[in-house]
């Protein structure tokens, strides 16, 4: 179930108004109508990885309970290693079995030893990085004594199971989350009415932007070889804003649903495309796993406290285990690896916590800088989403070869394919529209806001009729 499909808008007002006019007296019916609604949604994709959901609920929980009840550090070590290892253990077998078993076959095929490896005939279960990273984060805070353990498992299933970010994130925090689902919920109409506009706005950006746009990135992607050079450029532009609409998109819309049942979710997006450098994008992008893996992987392995050459490590490691994170791929690997080598001039001349706040401009030469500067954030980050795009890395590097080599730049793709240039049009329009509204988390919101609606709901049926393409990228992670 999409959250842009036609069965998603029967689903939501139903859940909606049985949760507000039916299970509204306590907490716990509030809670329990939340699970029920989750459970239903996620079975609604494959209902036999619903009892992996509901197990990796319980075996938090209980690890979680007897980490803070173990006196001896022997026992809480035993019980924190338990949750870790069978965590790892199924996102490591559903997620990446095959592909290490196809890339030890292969090696060993490239040294003459034949071999046929024993691959699993299963899908991968929707959300499982982001659920268990739910899990994960909540059992290691209770270990470093951060937090206390949930003893009421309504309270807990909610938090890990929740449906508006179960699938694709944000990836919250118990420290975040719990304390919201633990209390009784008030219908606010303000707060309603702002998550209805966020939530349209998300649908804008995935159904105009992001599905428009994959058409055309498709085409040139699946057919790279026969294009010529400003196609594959514009090729690698139409992804990078397919990924940000579609993902950005999904995110708008789930902060924009918890809203109106009376909850916050952390925010995951602030307009990465206008950093002045890499560094002010990953603070920016996904901002829920860059800070994830900041917390539980980059600190605990020393952070910034030790010399430049541990630094180098440990940034090395953040981004090619986040880019492992995204897929059982070689190209999602390099695609890490190609973001720490952007990383590291900022991080040898300590510049990486330059540009912290918004940017802003004062039409002066300083603002000519920063506009170079977003510009050229931009590009590094287009050249490494073919990397993140492409099927493998040979076509990766094929695909940004031809670009360097091919030496054609004619209008090829814009004259072939129909409506080319006003998709460009349209681009061009959404960046505005983004600029103009950087400082706030949607820009439907404000004076004319009916106004501003109708116009989102119209474009959203306009375009949406047409569109062929209606996944989320992220939902493969």
């Amino acid at each position: 179930m999409f959250f842009n499909s036609l069965t998603f808008a029967v689903f939501l007002p139903i859940v909606f108004l049985l949760y507000w006019f039916v299970f509204n007296k306590t907490k716990k019916t509030q809670n329990l109508l939340l699970i029920l609604a989750s459970y239903y949604f996620y079975s609604c994709w494959d209902w036999r990885f619903l009892f992996l959901l509901v197990f990796s609920t319980f075996l938090d929980y209980y690890t979680g309970i007897q980490i803070e009840k173990s006196e001896k550090e022997k026992t809480r070590k035993f019980w924190f290693w338990l949750s870790i290892g069978i965590n790892l253990g199924f996102l490591g077998v559903f997620k990446y079995y095959n592909f290490f078993a196809s890339s030890f076959a292969e090696l060993l095929n490239d040294f003459g030893l034949k071999s046929s490896p024993f691959l699993l005939d299963v899908v991968l279960p929707v959300g499982i990085s982001f659920y268990t990273f739910h899990g994960l984060s909540y059992v290691i805070d209770i270990y470093k004594k951060r937090i206390k353990a949930e003893y009421n498992f309504v309270d807990y299933s909610l938090f890990v199971s929740y449906f508006p970010l179960l699938v694709a994130g944000p990836i919250e925090r118990a420290t975040h989350l719990l304390p919201q689902v633990k209390v009784k919920r008030s219908f606010d109409f303000e707060l309603a009415k702002q998550g209805l506009f966020q939530f349209i706005w998300g649908l804008v950006k995935k159904v105009v932007i992001a599905d428009t746009c994959a058409t055309y990135a498709n085409a040139i992607f699946d057919n790279y070889s026969s294009m010529n050079s400003w196609s594959l450029i514009l090729g690698a532009v139409y992804f990078a804003f397919q990924i940000y609409g579609d993902f950005s998109g999904y995110s708008d819309m789930a902060l924009g649903m918890s809203k109106l049942f009376g909850i916050n979710l952390l925010r995951n997006f602030n307009y990465p495309y206008f950093s002045r450098d890499i560094a002010e994008f990953w603070r920016r992008w996904h901002i829920s796993l860059s800070s994830w893996f900041k917390d539980y992987l980059y600190i605990p392995l020393g952070g910034s406290k030790g010399g430049k050459s541990q630094q180098v490590r440990n940034t090395f490691i953040i981004f090619v285990v986040s880019g492992f994170w995204h897929g059982a791929n070689w190209t999602y690997l390099a695609w890490g690896f190609i973001n720490a080598l952007y990383f590291l001039p900022l991080l040898l001349r300590n510049t990486n916590r330059s540009n912290i706040e918004m940017v802003q401009l004062n039409w002066n030469f300083d603002s000519v800088k920063v506009v170079f500067q977003i510009f050229y954030t931009f590009l590094l980050a287009c050249l490494a989403w073919i990397f993140f795009r492409a099927n493998s890395i040979t076509d990766a590097v094929q695909y940004i070869k031809r670009i360097f080599t091919e030496g054609n730049f004619s209008s090829q793709y814009l004259t072939n394919e129909r409506y080319n240039y006003e998709m460009l049009l349209m681009i061009g329009l959404f960046v505005l529209v983004e600029w103009n509204n950087r400082l706030k988390e949607e820009p439907i919101s404000g004076k004319y806001s009916w106004l501003r609606l109708s116009l989102a709901v119209a474009a959203i049926l306009a375009l949406g009729t047409y569109s062929d393409y209606k996944e989320f990228i992220y939902f493969q992670f």
